[in-house]
């Protein structure tokens, strides 16, 4: 399957955010095709104060700048972090977190791969739910460090992101996390694939969550 056109990249944040659901992520690692199907993203705009544009152009930050398709990557947490530049100067998604994705291109040896690359605070190997449940998680488990990646554009031959032709019907928006308090907090930019949501970052089904309040629920195309 070829992997996703610079164009596809080239529209509003959010649109984006909601159209890489259920893409997969490849990644190359020595023979291996590591992947991961995208469940969970977060929009940012330049006007968005809980944005890193937000700040202002820098030389770390001009991927956000330049257009759709190009890669931004950060540290967050201690760990590394998976953006991908939208329609407009400073715009971008956030890849939030993802579920391990098994083909006949990215079979059990690379998901193997994958736990050995993020095993558990004990050393111990993660389980499969918990491999990607994380933007820092994600990027360790398929191996993607700011180094090599951030600022660059895709490689059909070493890192990209594909259509496997997933349905994603129902889709959850609520709040990003994460963002400190008057930085923008409340904007309801934070997308995740309703059939995955006990799999994310935090889980907008959990108890307690209200329907309208703490989320929405948007109906494919939406």
């Amino acid at each position: 399957m070829p992997a996703l056109p610079d164009s596809f990249f080239d529209r509003d944040a959010q649109t984006l955010a909601k159209a890489l659901l259920g893409k997969v992520i490849r990644h190359r690692h020595g023979d291996l095709w590591l992947a991961a199907r995208i469940i969970e993203t977060e929009a940012y705009y330049l006007s968005d104060k809980g944005s890193h544009a937000s700040l202002g152009y820098t030389e770390k930050r001009k991927a956000l700048f330049l257009d759709g398709g190009h890669i931004y990557m950060y540290y967050a947490r201690g760990g590394d972090s998976l953006n991908f530049s939208a329609h407009g100067p400073g715009n971008a998604v956030l890849i939030k977190s993802a579920y391990p994705w098994q083909d006949t291109l990215s079979g059990p040896d690379s998901l193997a791969q994958m736990q050995l690359n993020n095993p558990d605070a004990s050393g111990n190997i993660r389980p499969q739910e918990r491999l990607c449940a994380g933007q820092t998680l994600l990027c360790r488990a398929l191996g993607l460090k700011v180094p090599h990646w951030d600022a660059q554009r895709f490689d059909a031959e070493r890192l990209y992101v594909e259509d496997c032709g997933n349905a994603v019907p129902r889709v959850i928006q609520a709040a990003r996390l994460g963002i400190p308090h008057g930085r923008d907090e409340h904007l309801p930019y934070r997308f995740v694939d309703a059939g995955y949501a006990r799999f994310c970052t935090r889980n907008p089904l959990r108890r307690g969550q209200v329907e309208g309040r703490d989320f929405f629920i948007l109906e494919q195309g939406s």
